[in-house]
């Protein structure tokens, strides 16, 4: 009988390729409010529990930027 180990390590291994039916896909519902200039950010569950809204993610990546000291930009020469 194989031990719980042995079939652990077996579903770790990576096949060597993988085919995907894309027949079978749909849509992404979540992707029509996703712009190229969009940052998007996966929470942890851990964290989905305290930040229930963007709103309140933007709130808090916002005190932080404004916490961290501002660095000076130099100019490029050509």
């Amino acid at each position: 009988m194989p031990s719980r180990r042995d079939s652990d390590e077996r579903q770790d291994e990576l096949l060597p390729e993988v085919r995907l039916d894309y027949a079978q896909a749909r849509p992404n519902r979540f992707a029509k409010g996703i712009t190229e200039k969009s940052l998007v950010i996966v929470l942890e569950p851990e964290l989905a529990q305290v930040f229930k809204t963007p709103e309140q993610v933007k709130k808090i990546l916002r005190a932080i930027a404004g916490a961290l000291p501002q660095q000076e930009t130099k100019a490029v020469s050509s």
